[in-house]
């Protein structure tokens, strides 16, 4: 249904019908969560005991409660590290929000620059990031805010498809691509090593 091609009539019957449509929706009484990523009551019992613990102190021997380290807390870094495959030195846990930590980077860069990179991106000119397909909308948001031109990049059951990205990745204007490696959202895949090589290469 092409609504531009339609008559003035013709788009007031439509409007009425979705009207209906709507009314008929309002009356089901539907409470509907939309919110994606959102643990369930399980996985919350999870943290439970965690309410109960009286020792306050981590393995430096600071007080966990206060403000922490940079790094995040050492027993915290040892546990993901492990999951992740890396040393507790190249572990950072900042928090229980991934978004922000990406905001954080982007912002950063488009303020400041990195090592690879000092000039701020805000006077790079047209900038442009990677985003695998299918990904996280608001992973995308981000670089939308930002004003990059987002490079769609199909995913394949080894991660992001490698040939794309390393030809995409000779313009300068990319400055960078999301990347889930493990458990990817929505698919869940986990990117193979060879994946995970030819992305840090």
């Amino acid at each position: 249904m092409d609504y531009f091609k339609m008559t003035k009539a013709e788009l007031e019957s439509e409007r009425q019908n979705l009207h209906k449509e709507y009314n008929a929706f309002e009356r089901m009484g539907l409470n509907l969560d939309m919110s994606r990523g959102k643990p369930s009551p399980e996985q919350l019992d999870l943290s439970n005991a965690m309410i109960s613990i009286t020792d306050i102190k981590d393995d430096t021997g600071a007080d966990a409660r206060n403000y922490g380290n940079l790094e995040g807390l050492p027993e915290a870094r040892r546990f993901f590290s492990e999951l992740l495959g890396v040393s507790p030195a190249e572990t950072l846990v900042g928090g229980n929000s991934s978004l922000d930590l990406m905001y954080q980077m982007i912002a950063l860069g488009w303020q400041f620059g990195f090592k690879d990179s000092p000039n701020p991106w805000k006077d790079c000119g047209k900038l442009k990031f990677l985003c695998p397909v299918p990904g996280y909308d608001r992973h995308f948001r981000v670089t939308e805010i930002f004003g990059f031109e987002m490079l769609p990049v199909p995913m394949t059951a080894h991660g992001p498809d490698m040939a794309i990205i390393e030809e995409l990745v000779r313009d300068d204007a990319v400055k960078g691509i999301w990347c889930t490696p493990v458990y990817s959202n929505p698919d869940g895949y986990t990117y193979s090593n060879d994946t995970v090589k030819r992305l840090a290469g």
